[in-house]
């Protein structure tokens, strides 16, 4: 909705002479009537006597704060509303003429006849008030839209505070500027920026919100009683509040004041208002929620949260996140997210049947789409709620350090972004889903798929780490790493070492390249090294080159970035920044640009369709140009039923369990995790997390055709 701010006239009320006297009268007779007392010690003359053609009166357009709405990528779904005022402008035809009748029978009898001040008024107000009756300040709906517009158009406090207080030259300037808006706009147009501004208390900003707060209906549907209601609230919200003991008996006095107004116009006939008197108010309301945390699934919260972080990086929406932050909750966007209702629904499905809300461990999985970057689903078996401090219903954290001190855990209940990273969330060790990125560096640097290596089931490599530590040989500094179980000695090949995942075939690669440039692939692929000992390696080059179990995914990482990488590949190479958003629409209507998809080239094509050819090895599926020899996980690929890429990763001690498996059009990565203590010592099922993410991407890619790989060379 649109209001009007202050600009100075630059000539004085030229052709205007009839008004520059009807506001020195006013000014006198205003401040006789608002303020008896002073009236007389001369303060009424000197409003009065002020320059009246001086005082502002040209009003510019503003907008008002407006709900904005959050919807899922199919543009009906709406998940969340954000405002720091629950306010939603409409049209005035969509607005009950009951209602149109009923704020002019509570506030302006005159409305339709006069210029924006009723001087009849103002000498009714100032008889009363000198007779001792009830205070009456004789302010007409247009002064009062002007006093609503000049509080919101404010720019500093003092303007907020001069734009409401009780004074004569405050009425003045409220008279003047009223005037000029009776010159622009239409009576209907008046009413119609009124309904849509006026506060209806209980949160309710505006016809629409009053409508759905106190009786869940459009404004256009509001009934007599109801739009009596809602017109005795605008005087004075929380005293004729109907949800209160007090307001109560006050709201039904107030209503029916109005109706009786409303016969007296001819709004309503006898009978008409005899039935509405009759009509039982309500007790309760229907106050909407008001953001992440009220979103109308609680499953959808952590997408939601991560849209709402998204939002407040973003500098097109402001130079602070404070300002950033105003424009959500008060710009009336309509936003249609990433978020796809079929991929979420069956995210949420696959955790709910393997893994409690109330375990200690998370199952994190996270969907994204090759070549754009939007995001599709997040989903864990958690809450996404805050845990109340008053009546906590968390566990005690897992980690004893913790739960030393009574630290509470985030199980069931957090809004930590434990999906996607941020904050104190840095993510975690995944395991070998990181040998991909090193099969990357390996084919740029002129290897090829069929590059062979033989190796026991122990390599004992060049990297120096601590000596005799328990990932060196024994009695030497010297890294040697392990296979997972003995039989994986022998000769292998991209395809097969990535299929079985055999260690002593890729840090010994991984050697031969150079782990910098491992990490430099894990960087252009959208890694992104939150935790500062791993950023600390990642960005010294020749740590980098000494980061032997790099290649085994020691690096900290969540969901969403390796599932993201992953579909750098089935994006042929391309790398697009993750996204919460398919478009942006301003209260206006134009579309704004911010989250539309941002990529970039990191790799060549042939690169990426060669790496994605062995990466299908591990998931069940077929190489086109090579022999896999095997997999760790057969069983992704008849159940998703589509043709599909992926990798199992493990860490040490089984802290994590991970897969990423994906389709040309759409990539998971489930992490079954710790998120309170990394050091902990459950050992994580692939049981769990391997079926939970290749049924998730089976119920995602349900209905949808299936698309080959496009082969390398082609």
């Amino acid at each position: 909705m649109t209001f009007w701010t202050r600009k100075r006239d630059r000539s004085i009320f030229a052709n205007t002479g009839s008004l520059v006297i009807c506001g020195l009268l006013a000014g006198v007779v205003v401040a006789a009537a608002s303020f008896p007392a002073v009236a007389m010690s001369g303060l009424a003359a000197k409003a009065g006597s002020k320059g009246f053609a001086e005082l502002p009166s040209e009003l510019e357009q503003q907008s008002a704060p407006q709900v904005t709405r959050i919807f899922a990528s199919d543009g009906k779904t709406q998940l969340a509303v954000m405002y720091d005022e629950f306010r939603s402008d409409v049209p005035l035809k969509d607005i009950s003429k009951n209602m149109q009748d009923a704020i002019v029978a509570a506030e302006d009898h005159q409305f339709y006849q006069h210029n924006g001040v009723d001087l009849k008024g103002v000498a009714r107000a100032f008889v009363n008030n000198r007779n001792g009756g009830a205070q009456q300040g004789a302010s007409t709906l247009t002064m009062q839209y002007v006093r609503m517009s000049l509080a919101y158009s404010a720019k500093t406090p003092q303007q907020a505070i001069d734009a409401t207080k009780d004074s004569p030259e405050r009425k003045l300037t409220e008279m003047k500027y009223a005037m000029q808006v009776e010159k622009e706009l239409t009576k209907e147009q008046i009413l119609e920026r009124y309904l849509n501004m006026a506060p209806f208390g209980n949160g309710a900003y505006g016809v629409y919100a009053g409508s759905q707060v106190y009786f869940k209906k459009k404004p256009k549907d509001l009934t007599v009683p109801e739009a009596a209601l809602l017109a005795g609230m605008v005087k004075a919200p929380t005293s004729f509040d109907p949800t209160t003991t007090t307001g109560y008996p006050q709201a039904v006095t107030r209503r029916d004041y109005i109706i009786d107004n409303m016969v007296e116009l001819k709004y309503v006939t006898p009978e008409q208002a005899k039935k509405a008197k009759e009509v039982k108010l309500g007790r309760t309301t229907n106050r909407p929620g008001n953001g992440c945390v009220s979103v109308a699934k609680n499953n959808w919260g952590f997408f939601c949260d991560y849209f709402y972080r998204w939002w407040l990086s973003q500098e097109a929406f402001g130079a602070t996140t404070y300002e950033r932050e105003r424009q959500l909750k008060s710009g009336g966007y309509q936003v249609v997210t990433s978020l796809d209702i079929q991929a979420q629904s069956a995210a949420r499905k696959q955790i709910t049947e393997r893994i409690s809300d109330k375990n200690r461990n998370a199952l994190l999985l996270a969907g994204i789409e090759p070549g754009t970057g939007k995001v599709r689903s997040l989903a864990t078996n958690r809450k996404f709620k805050l845990d109340n401090p008053e009546d906590p219903q968390n566990e005690i954290s897992s980690n004893p350090e913790l739960a030393a001190k009574g630290i509470r855990g985030t199980y069931p209940n957090t809004t930590n972004p434990i999906i996607t990273g941020g904050g104190d969330i840095v993510g975690y060790q995944s395991g070998s889903v990181f040998k991909m990125l090193t099969m990357v560096a390996a084919l740029e640097n002129g290897f090829g798929l069929d590059h062979s290596i033989t190796q026991g089931n122990t390599y004992k490599s060049g990297y120096i780490i601590e000596y005799n530590s328990p990932a060196a040989c024994k009695g030497t500094n010297f890294y040697c790493p392990e296979n997972a179980y003995a039989g994986l000695k022998g000769t292998f090949n991209m395809w097969s070492g990535f299929a079985k995942s055999v260690n002593t075939y890729f840090v010994p690669l991984q050697e031969q390249v150079g782990a910098e440039k491992v990490v430099d692939v894990a960087k252009r692929f959208g890694i992104q090294f939150r935790a500062q000992q791993d950023a600390e390696k990642a960005n010294n080059e020749e740590a980098a080159h000494q980061w032997g179990a790099f290649t085994l995914g020691v690096s900290a990482s969540t969901p969403l970035d390796v599932a993201n990488a992953y579909a750098t590949l089935a994006g042929d190479g391309m790398y697009c920044k993750p996204t919460p958003v398919e478009k942006i629409t301003s209260a206006d209507g134009t579309q704004i640009d911010a989250g539309q998809p941002q990529c970039k080239r990191v790799t060549s094509t042939e690169v990426a369709r060669k790496a994605l050819d062995a990466a299908r090895c591990p998931v069940g599926d077929q190489a086109q140009l090579g022999n896999c020899g095997g997999s760790t996980e057969p069983a992704a690929r008849p159940a998703v039923g589509h043709p599909i890429f992926g990798k199992t990763g493990t860490t040490d001690a089984f802290r994590t369990a991970s897969l990423v498996v994906g389709t040309s059009s759409l990539v998971f990565a489930g992490y079954l995790v710790n998120p309170d203590w990394a050091n902990h010592t459950d050992q994580m099922d692939h049981g769990i997390v391997n079926p939970a993410t290749y049924e998730a991407l089976a119920g995602a890619m349900e209905g949808k055709p299936e698309v080959q790989f496009k082969r390398p060379g082609e």
